[in-house]
């Protein structure tokens, strides 16, 4: 009997029941990350605590490597995954271009300049995407090792069309990597890696992947790995190096057990539980994504119905699992949130640094767009309405 099983045993099943009672009713975390994760997941993440090398734990962490394709799992925020990218796929004088449509592009320049990179910025303006003319532009002006961009920016619920992207690099700068950061968008946005031809997907356990946070998960193109194993100097970064990072991936696909630094165990048991219910239960991926685009279709629509705009200036430029508006006339944070928060809904204020004090966030991703029966979709808008009215009536 494996320990997982003989740890549901000791819990027992009414043990089990009055947690998923006391889950249920809590307050609905509503922010675009960390999200709602499931209580198959907090079950799993309670996991009793073994060792990273324990034959219980290591085709578990196996199935996570193959589930997702051969991914780099490392203990690290989604921050981690800039750096993972910066350290091992540029050497320090390259150049990169990184395509702005948020506070996140900011970030990612700032961190590939940490490790020595040359780095040119494209920035829309506030609300929307870099166009693929300025893209094409650029890359006929000089040679880039790297181009990335943030697929949903979380800061201002900015989506850039990845495949357009993509498509553009690979007409003008073949062989420049393309690196889509899709900490918000992976799980809830469509995204298709080997069709698109897409170098590195960067992801995070908190959100779309609805894992709790602590998780940093990167996936690289055979492409990007052979550009790798090319360069001419030594990864700019020790931990997040791929020459010690490879070998641990591939030892657990195989069902080895390896060491360079700890897994996070109980976390790798908690995506686990999250990755099964994504990969191999209903709905189908398909499915899923269907369900994300009608939570965000529906919020969107009821916040448009209350007079509310929203902050990506067109519906193409607007994310499916988080939503971002601009507060009413008269009104702010103060007015908002904190009604909400008293009604159940925990929503995030801005975070754009020009505008963080104009606009709110929401998020609707994960179990909140898949699971109806939970009812988080209509507790959201409910919410909204009777705050604003509320809002409205003491202005």
């Amino acid at each position: 009997m494996s320990s997982t099983e003989q740890f549901k045993q000791a819990v027992g099943v009414s043990t089990v029941l009055a947690q998923i009672a006391g889950h249920a009713s809590h307050t609905v975390f509503s922010i675009p990350g960390p999200i709602e994760v499931s209580d198959e997941v907090l079950f799993a993440n309670a996991h009793p605590s073994v060792s990273h090398v324990s034959p219980d734990f290591i085709p578990v962490f196996g199935d996570c490597i193959r589930m997702m394709r051969q991914p780099f799992l490392i203990a690290g925020s989604g921050t981690l995954g800039w750096d993972q990218v910066a350290s091992n796929l540029v050497e320090p004088g390259e150049n990169a271009l990184v395509l702005h449509s948020g506070y996140f592009g900011d970030s990612f320049a700032d961190c590939l300049e940490t490790y020595g990179a040359n780095v040119d910025q494209l920035k829309a303006e506030i609300g929307a995407a870099v166009s693929q003319e300025a893209v094409a532009d650029a890359l006929k002006k000089k040679k880039y090792k790297l181009l990335t961009f943030t697929h949903v920016d979380t800061s201002t619920a900015v989506l850039s069309d990845a495949k357009a992207i993509v498509e553009t690099v690979r007409r003008v700068s073949p062989e420049t990597l393309v690196a889509l950061d899709g900490v918000c968008s992976v799980a809830s946005e469509e995204i298709h890696m080997d069709q698109w031809d897409v170098d590195v997907i960067i992801a995070a356990s908190q959100k779309g992947l609805g894992t709790p946070p602590g998780l940093s998960i990167l996936v690289a193109s055979t492409r990007a790995i052979k550009v790798f194993n090319s360069r001419k100097s030594r990864p700019t970064s020790y931990y997040s190096s791929w020459k010690k990072w490879l070998p641990i991936m591939k030892a657990y696909e195989s069902g080895k057990p390896s060491y360079f630094a700890t897994p996070p165990v109980n976390l790798v048991y908690a995506f686990h539980a999250s990755l099964l219910a994504i990969t191999k239960s209903a709905p189908s991926l398909a499915e899923r994504y269907e369900l994300h685009r009608e939570a965000s279709r529906r919020i969107k629509t009821a916040a448009q119905d209350l007079g509310l705009k929203q902050l990506p200036l067109d519906p193409a430029f607007a994310a499916t699992g988080m939503t971002a508006l601009w507060y009413p006339d008269g009104l702010g944070a103060g007015d908002i949130l904190p009604r909400l928060a008293k009604k159940g809904i925990i929503a995030a204020g801005g975070l754009h640094v020009e505008t963080k004090d104009k606009y709110f966030r929401i998020g609707h991703m994960g179990i909140t767009a898949v699971e109806k029966t939970r009812g988080d979709v209509d507790t959201v808008i409910k919410a909204l309405k009777e705050t604003l009215a509320e809002a409205a009536a003491e202005k």
